[in-house]
């Protein structure tokens, strides 16, 4: 047996090939099916929304072009590794469909479309081809606006912090926020805490945006947007500017006190309103020493659009007067026991606060003021109190008068001897009235501090000596 080997080319489809030979005058035939087989030339899947609403269903489209056989030509829609379809490629160009239900589990998936050949029955292999996968996004957008949380009044260049939140959106760091005051937009910062996202920013108005403006919060996600806007008044509001002519005034001068504020401001100094808005407000004053420390109350009310807004401005006179020693805290005489400790109670007032010194004239000694100190004979005499300050001097004059302590012991020591005597005299002369009365005349003898007695004897009047009774 021989075999005959043929090269076949420009085979573009199945074919049926015949062998035929002659043996012994016998024609043999036969017969080899041929299939041809192609992959196919083009897997594409048709381009996916750029945001997808969740809930909502979207179509994956397929489109195969090229490959045989058909009937063993299956394509498969993937998200993922997960098969979603598969179906047969028909027709030339095939396209597959599948529809799908949009899920917030699909953002951010790639779905792919994949051909697969299938020759095993023929003794081949499993021909598998794969287009460009594609990304889905997904999105959830509520109905509801955002909440704007803004001033309803803001005064020019002044800030206040603006709020936009708005609840529910997936997913909340994909979203674009624009807050806007006027055509001046805002540098916002945004938070995102799940499906809630809060922006920030602070609104500050320039003077040439007086008047009605309007606050503007917009968020976008998925090529939709919900806004919120909220109207918002610039103001203007100068003052209260309160004045003094002297801040510091000397006594006896006069002083003038004005405030005053900017237009439509109604301003009141010291419980006087001014004679109209935009008008100043006015007092003067002959400074006197009960003014130093005085405060000064200037008040400034503004309405705009039936809101009242208000605003307090004071100031502080300071009187220069003095120096001065009060006459009813600092006695002019004060006398005083030898070795016992006493204050001397002086004070000096004025502005500038005035230094008092007390010191003894002719000499340079000085005693405290205001503090304790031990008193004795060599503080007695008259002294100076003099107050001083860089506005001049005032003296008083303070006379102490130091009683010494040894004078008035001795005195009272003499009054007590004199007082013993005169009762020990008295008690003696009673005594010999007594005895006078019982047994005659009674002698006293002088140089005995004992007062002896002597009785005078019957004896004594014959001429005896009389016997001495202690």
């Amino acid at each position: 047996m021989g075999w005959a080997a043929f090269y076949l080319s420009n085979v573009t489809g199945n074919s049926r090939i015949l062998c035929s030979v002659y043996c012994n005058g016998s024609q043999i035939i036969g017969s080899s099916n041929i299939t041809v087989y192609r992959l196919p030339e083009r897997v594409e899947l048709a381009p996916l929304p750029l945001w997808q609403p969740v809930g909502q269903n979207f179509t994956l489209r397929c489109q195969v072009e090229g490959g045989s056989p058909r009937t063993s030509l299956t394509v498969v829609l993937l998200r993922w590794e997960e098969e979603l379809s598969r179906q047969p490629a028909v027709e030339e160009p095939a396209e597959v469909t599948a529809t799908v239900l949009a899920s917030r589990g699909h953002h951010g998936a790639h779905f792919s479309c994949r051909t697969e050949l299938d020759m095993q029955p023929r003794g081949l292999g499993l021909f598998v081809n794969t287009s460009a996968p594609r990304q889905l996004r997904t999105f959830v957008l509520p109905v509801t606006p955002p909440r704007l949380v803004a001033p309803r009044f803001l005064e020019a260049e002044t800030s206040w912090p603006v709020d936009c939140t708005l609840d529910g959106l997936f997913p909340a760091s994909e979203a674009q926020v624009y807050l806007a005051l006027g055509d001046q937009m805002l540098n916002a910062t945004v938070v995102n805490h799940g499906d809630t996202l809060t922006a920030t920013a602070t609104a500050m108005a320039r003077a040439d945006q007086e008047g009605a403006q309007e606050i503007v919060c917009n968020v976008t996600l998925g090529g939709e947007r919900r806004e919120a806007r909220e109207n918002l008044t610039v103001f203007s509001f100068l003052g209260p500017i309160l004045n003094l002519s002297e801040p510091s005034a000397p006594e006896g001068s006069t002083v003038t006190v004005s405030c005053m504020a900017g237009a439509r401001v109604q301003v009141t100094l010291d419980g006087v309103p001014a004679a109209a808005p935009g008008q100043p407000a006015q007092l003067q004053l002959n400074a006197t020493e009960s003014d130093d420390g005085r405060s000064f109350f200037c008040s400034a009310t503004l309405e705009v659009d039936g809101e009242f807004f208000h605003r307090n401005s004071s100031v502080q006179l300071r009187v220069l007067y003095g120096p001065k020693i009060d006459r009813a805290t600092c006695p002019q005489h004060l006398k005083w026991k030898d070795k016992t400790r006493h204050v001397l109670q002086c004070q000096a007032r004025g502005n500038p606060h005035p230094e008092l010194r007390c010191l003894k004239e002719g000499s340079s000694r000085e005693v405290p003021v205001g503090i304790p100190f031990f008193v004795n004979v060599t503080h007695n005499g008259t002294y100076q109190c003099q107050a001083s300050s860089s506005r001049g001097r005032y003296t008083l004059v303070v006379v102490m008068d130091i009683e010494a302590g040894n004078s008035h012991f001795v005195l009272v020591f003499l009054a007590v001897l004199v007082t013993l005597g005169v009762v020990t005299v008295v008690v003696a002369l009673m005594y010999v009235f007594r005895e006078h009365k019982r047994s005659g005349r009674y002698h006293v003898r002088q140089e005995s501090t004992s007062l002896p007695l002597t009785s005078m004897q019957p004896t004594e009047a014959m001429g005896e000596e009389p016997s001495t009774v202690e």
